[in-house]
């Protein structure tokens, strides 16, 4: 029985090119939009597309969003070092940051990891606003963000409970070999976490800065704000 209608990955298999090729010519405008369903094209447009013009369009294998990442960071004239368990410059966090502000697109359905373009890479690579956008981006763990904005952990804890600042990501941390050990870790953008400040002026945060361990916080009599109902 002939198949009248294609997902991605059937299509692309139809045309004997990468599942991520596909994407990136979808995401270019060389594959039109599904003509048969939301996600699926009819076998009548799949047989007009232009195999090797997908193929041209993304010649070489896509890179895992860690080696964007180190591609990213030697630009930076940082590289990213794997000896001596030295923290990587640039992560895949920040990568992954990257896709949320539209630099790069992910042609991965994989939510544990992506992938990317090389030549779009090395585009966002010269950007000169590049170290600019990794700072901004560059992870900080509850602990860290708490010790950036000077205040304790308790009240870092209260500005997440009140919405004024939230985690993109997370991370699996294991403490020892067991998974038994293993607690997910939030993390939070710097830029995210400097704004704090800024866009919420309502806080004496001097003094906020100066409250003692073990006291309560000030912080802790506030209530987040009701989301607004959809007109």
């Amino acid at each position: 029985m002939r198949r009248t209608e294609y997902d991605e990955g059937q299509a692309a298999k139809r045309l004997k090119v990468p599942v991520a090729a596909f994407r990136w010519a979808r995401h270019t405008g060389l594959i039109p939009a599904p003509d048969a369903s939301s996600c699926q094209w009819s076998r009548a447009a799949v047989e007009t597309l232009d195999a090797d013009a997908v193929q041209a369009a993304m010649p070489s294998p896509p890179i895992s969003g860690g080696a964007a990442a180190d591609r990213i960071a030697d630009a930076l004239g940082t590289p990213n070092r794997t000896i001596n368990g030295e923290p990587a410059n640039v992560t895949a966090f920040v990568v992954r940051r990257f896709v949320d502000r539209g630099l790069l697109v992910d042609l991965s359905a994989n939510p544990d990891g992506s992938l990317h373009h090389p030549g779009q890479v090395e585009e966002v690579c010269r950007r000169k606003d590049l170290a600019d956008l990794v700072a901004a981006d560059t992870p900080l763990g509850p602990e860290q963000a708490a010790a950036r904005l000077r205040v304790r952990r308790a009240d870092f804890d209260h500005l997440v409970r009140l919405g004024w600042v939230r985690s993109p990501q997370s991370i699996e941390v294991r403490f020892g070999t067991s998974r038994a050990g293993a607690v997910n870790v939030a993390l939070y953008t710097t830029a995210s976490v400097d704004a704090v400040p800024a866009e919420h002026p309502e806080v004496d945060w001097e003094q906020l800065r100066t409250v003692e361990k073990g006291r309560r916080s000030p912080l802790a009599a506030l209530r987040p704000k009701s989301a607004p109902v959809p007109a």
